[in-house]
């Protein structure tokens, strides 16, 4: 009796001893650090750590090179509002509420920032919500209103409306710096989710000139004829049709011919422009009408179509070099300060973007471009540098993640799976082999459709308004250009494919009719 009486009474001594040990570590901060880093629409071929024939990013690249980087990084909602509630959540949409822009996010659910904040951490978030409610589960929150401005933008600072002066990239930047430098003794939690290099790409005026001199390879499917898609032939986020002159290519012509102005553009981009101040706009119309005297001297509809994308082209990497100097002031702020080693940086985008690959702009469908989002991942302490992980990985993983990382128990209803067991290099033995996507908004005259990949094969069901399947051979057909799906040497593959569609979508509780 008395052995089991010290035994007893020596197993309590323990978990007593133990929960202080926890509990110190949260005061002392001995929990790592998370910093969050979104940019908005940054396709993975914009990074050169996946792709070099575009741009250099070299401090986005380091995030890669002393950590992981997830080579097949996807989405399960292409549009930025539901992915950010995916990555709140760990939920698919249908679970957290949020299908489309424009839908308000439900603040009263469990979220990743209120789980951090329950176990002790300081949390804050920092640019971009575009969620529409007003965040909770944070400390502090300064956040643009819906899409905001690249020059002199709005914020609202704690639900009170601030004007800064600037540029939004480096603004963005100067707040999540400040904020850790208040929170740097206490365990921190910090979104800093910038805006860029959201249309319509408004670079900083230090990088107007860049790649003046450097024409862009058109992607092989620009011309893409949509044969065999009934939903690409019905869509309007076409480079050759639907990119604005005027708040797209900032070419200063509200007449001109042979090109798409739509009625809510000059007013639009005079809205811009507005936040430059009457130097910095000598500056930027200087460089616009270089690009102006180029465009009069065009003749056809190919030679516009090419021009535009140039264009787009060309403001979305500059806005996309600035960005990575501001990644660049973060990772140096931390070794500065000896953050470094006990802070996890996480660099993705929202999700990724057509850069004319179908002739296209944007996101929302479920081909490749659009789906697969980069993402990568840094922590000194606890991931070894160099590691390139091939497995399927969801922005659904995220929130599940971090979590484990911070030795935070994971709630059991999210649906994504930690990458720590993967990011250890320990073999998981049910890890996803296939994906499940659902795109719901009708907006841009695109369809509604659910999906899912394999490592070989793609099926797509649109359902609303059009109703038509896809189905794409990736190993024969890597660029999804023909449809195979009445093919009768598909027919089994397409059988087989449903049948796991259909787990898939009862996995998830998605219920369809």
């Amino acid at each position: 009796m008395k052995v089991r009486t010290s035994m007893l009474g020596a197993a309590m001594l323990f978990i007593h001893f133990a929960a202080i040990a926890q509990q110190k570590n949260v005061v002392t901060g001995k929990r790592p650090n998370v910093i969050f880093i979104l940019a908005d629409d940054h396709a993975v071929k914009a990074i050169s750590a996946y792709h070099s024939k575009f741009i250099q990013t070299p401090n986005i690249d380091r995030i890669a090179r002393e950590g992981a980087l997830m080579q097949d990084a996807y989405v399960t909602n292409s549009v930025c509002s539901p992915s950010r509630a995916v990555i709140l959540t760990g939920k698919y949409s249908h679970m957290n509420g949020l299908k489309d822009n424009g839908t308000y996010f439900n603040g009263a659910q469990q979220t990743l920032p209120k789980i951090f904040k329950q176990n002790g951490y300081q949390t804050a978030i920092v640019g971009k919500w575009h969620l529409f409610s007003q965040p909770t589960g944070f400390d502090y929150w300064n956040i643009l209103p819906d899409q905001g401005n690249y020059y002199s933008p709005h914020f609202f600072k704690m639900g009170k409306d601030t004007v800064y002066k600037g540029y939004v990239t480096d603004i963005i930047t100067d707040m999540a710096i400040n904020w850790i430098g208040k929170n740097k003794d206490a365990p921190f939690f910090l979104m800093l989710h910038h805006k860029a290099p959201h249309r319509n790409a408004m670079p900083p005026l230090k990088y107007l000139d860049k790649f003046n001199n450097i024409k862009f390879p058109i992607p092989g499917n620009f011309n893409d004829d949509y044969a065999g898609r009934r939903a690409l032939q019905r869509q309007s986020i076409t480079m050759k049709n639907d990119l604005d002159i005027r708040y797209d290519s900032k070419i200063p012509c509200d007449t001109c011919p042979v090109t798409k102005i739509n009625a809510w553009a000059p007013g639009e981009y005079q809205k811009e422009l507005s936040g430059l101040t009457p130097e910095q706009r000598a500056i930027w119309d200087k460089a616009y009408q270089k690009k102006y005297d180029v465009f009069k001297t065009l003749r056809t509809k190919d030679e516009i179509a090419h021009f535009q994308y140039q264009r787009f082209l060309e403001d979305y990497l500059r806005c996309i070099m600035s960005l990575d100097d501001n990644i660049g002031r973060v990772l140096k702020y931390l070794d500065k300060t000896g953050l470094a080693k006990n802070t996890i940086v996480v660099y993705m985008s929202d999700q990724g973007f057509y850069l004319g690959e179908h002739g296209l702009y944007d996101k929302r469908f479920m081909y490749e471009e659009s789906f697969r989002t980069p993402m990568m991942i840094r922590y000194p302490q606890g991931i070894k540098p160099g590691i390139k992980l091939n497995q399927f990985i969801l922005n659904l993983d995220v929130a599940p993640t971090l979590l484990d990382l911070a030795n935070i128990k994971v709630p059991a209803d999210m649906q994504g799976q930690s990458i720590k067991p993967l990011l250890n290099k320990q073999v998981v033995k049910n890890w996803r082999n296939e994906i499940y996507y659902h795109y719901y908004e009708k907006s841009f005259n695109l369809t509604a459709h659910y999906g899912i990949r394999t490592r070989d094969f793609k099926l797509m069901h649109f359902y609303d308004p059009v109703d038509a399947w896809e189905l794409y051979d990736l190993k024969k057909d890597p660029s999804e250009m023909v449809n195979v799906y009445n093919k009768p040497e598909y027919q089994a593959t397409i059988a087989n494919l449903k049948l796991r569609l259909t787990a898939l979508q009862k996995k998830y509780k998605d219920k369809m009719k």
